[in-house]
């Protein structure tokens, strides 16, 4: 029996160890593509790819509207627009706004069910780019591990860039470039107040304000946006 239970705590310490040393192996792998894209763009991200995959599911030739414009042709209005609109509070912390955390906690056990995860544009970026809209603590917990590693490889200038980049503006629509000329038919550098206001605005569903662009609460919620774009500032 004794022999039994040694061998049997031999084979869980062996297996434990392959498990660590895979998990390791992933996120070094990880880290490796987040130090690579500090100055190389990403050409598409795990978003984008189920994005595609769904709408080729309806038309075999479906394809994204996406295009990449560096950081100096994205217009200051819409930096402004979506760090008010979205993490205000950007450019001070270090990946996570501790009391925005807090309040979105209060703010779920109030209703009963999550309606807000408080989550900052640099953990937004790092579900875009590497998960899914899964909702667990697993991916919660990957979440918070490649956030800390975008926030130690990049400077908030080349976060923000690559979130404006490839976060999702509509249906099959990602990156500011593409928002801009799908919606108003100009680059991204040209956008107004107005406009970057709302593209803000649309960003927690965009896919449904795509196709309700005249929706009462979009519009209010530009206004709000747009007056707060004066209470913060773009790195």
């Amino acid at each position: 029996m004794a022999r039994f239970i040694k061998a049997t705590m031999r084979v869980a310490a062996w297996a434990a160890a392959i498990v660590l040393a895979l998990f390791l192996l992933y996120q070094a792998s990880i880290y490796a593509r987040i130090w690579w894209w500090e100055d190389h763009n990403p050409a598409s991200t795990s978003f984008m790819d189920a994005r595609l995959d769904a709408l080729r599911q309806k038309d075999a030739a479906a394809v994204l509207r996406h295009a990449w414009v560096p950081y100096a042709r994205i217009s200051m209005n819409l930096k402004l627009a979506v760090i008010a609109a979205e993490d205000t509070a950007f450019v001070d912390h270090e990946g996570f706004d501790w009391k925005g955390i807090e309040q979105a906690f209060e703010k779920n056990r109030k209703k009963g069910k999550v309606v807000s995860g408080g989550s900052t544009i640099t953990q937004q970026l790092a579900k875009n780019l590497f998960l899914s809209g899964e909702r667990s603590y697993v991916r919660k917990a990957q979440e918070a591990i490649i956030t800390w590693m975008l926030e130690q490889r990049m400077d908030k200038a080349r976060i923000l860039e690559i979130y404006l980049n490839v976060v999702e503006w509509g249906n099959g629509v990602f990156g500011a470039e593409a928002a801009a000329r799908h919606y108003y038919g100009i680059s991204a550098a040209q956008l107004s107040a107005e406009q970057a206001a709302r593209l803000a605005a649309m960003l927690p569903r965009p896919r449904y304000y795509d196709l309700n662009r005249g929706s009462t609460y979009l519009a209010r919620r530009a206004q709000v946006i747009q007056a707060r774009m004066r209470q913060v500032e773009a790195p």
